[in-house]
């Protein structure tokens, strides 16, 4: 008020624009927690996860989400029991009766739409020689593919680079895991140039994660706001591997906002229907 600026959000403040968006009445609207409707990226007992999906659909409900996406892991990551195409399409067809049984349930209790619709998804691993570890007939049978790199992390920044991009090509992925690898005091974030991952994503309509799990944070604020500006659409994502998990899900708000998204720029804060229609496919 005594320099004559509106308020200006804390994590905004950081010597960049600020002011003069704030002079010129352009700060955003930042995100917030209570504007994210469902999460898209999680794991259950059938590969590293800790519970059920029963028990992660009960904790998403009890939690008020609107829908959530089963990502376990594919076939590339052994150590973690990854998911081959018979056991995912196994998982796939558990999810539609899981469907089923909660549309039944709203239809008893007189409400027009289930507490939770549960999306088939799967977190496929970008392969070390290029290509993902699940062929596309298998992926094309989904609702949710992210794509992530697990393996090859100390391989050139070209190759590494070249690998992401290739993912995002594909016309199956919907959004990039953990898009630079890191392990906040444990790993470093692989050498990838974020520039061209970011450039190919707004090619294609691919969405960037922000990994809400504490360990990762992952995008940093800086590449979350590069991807903003360059039109690509994030989504902040708890990749819970226990029903606790998801509560998660606050940290990613707040890289989101140091990178100054609102509440359009996050693809998980609109309905699964409007969500569909933003995808690469159907």
């Amino acid at each position: 008020a005594a320099v004559g600026l509106p308020w200006i959000p804390p994590e905004l403040r950081e010597g960049r624009e600020e002011i003069a968006w704030a002079e010129e009445g352009r700060l955003p609207t930042l995100i917030t927690v209570d504007d994210i409707r469902g999460d898209l990226h999680m794991h259950t007992d059938a590969t590293d996860g800790e519970d059920t999906l029963s028990g992660m659909v009960a904790a998403a409900i009890a939690r008020g989400l609107d829908y959530i996406a089963i990502t376990d892991h594919g076939q590339r990551v052994s150590m973690a029991n990854g998911l081959n195409r018979t056991r995912l399409l196994k998982q796939w067809e558990e999810i539609d009766r899981f469907n089923e049984s909660l549309r039944e349930q709203a239809r008893s209790e007189g409400r027009r739409s289930p507490r939770l619709t549960v999306l088939k998804g799967i977190e496929v691993d970008m392969l070390e020689k290029g290509g993902l570890d699940l062929p596309d007939e298998v992926l094309e049978q989904g609702d949710w593919v992210v794509a992530s790199l697990h393996y090859g992390q100390s391989q050139p920044r070209e190759k590494i680079t070249a690998r992401i991009i290739e993912a995002i090509e594909n016309p199956h992925v919907q959004v990039i895991g953990h898009p630079t690898g890191r392990l906040i005091n444990r790993r470093p974030p692989y050498d990838v140039d974020m520039e061209a991952v970011i450039e190919a994503a707004a090619r294609t309509g691919t969405f960037l994660e922000i990994n809400a799990n504490p360990k990762r944070l992952d995008l940093r604020p800086e590449h979350a706001r590069a991807a903003i500006n360059a039109g690509v659409k994030l989504c902040i994502s708890s990749d819970a591997h226990n029903a606790g998990g998801l509560d998660v899900l606050r940290y990613g708000v707040d890289p989101a906002r140091r990178g100054w998204a609102t509440k359009a720029d996050i693809v998980n804060t609109r309905t699964w229907p409007q969500i569909r229609m933003l995808r690469k496919r159907k």
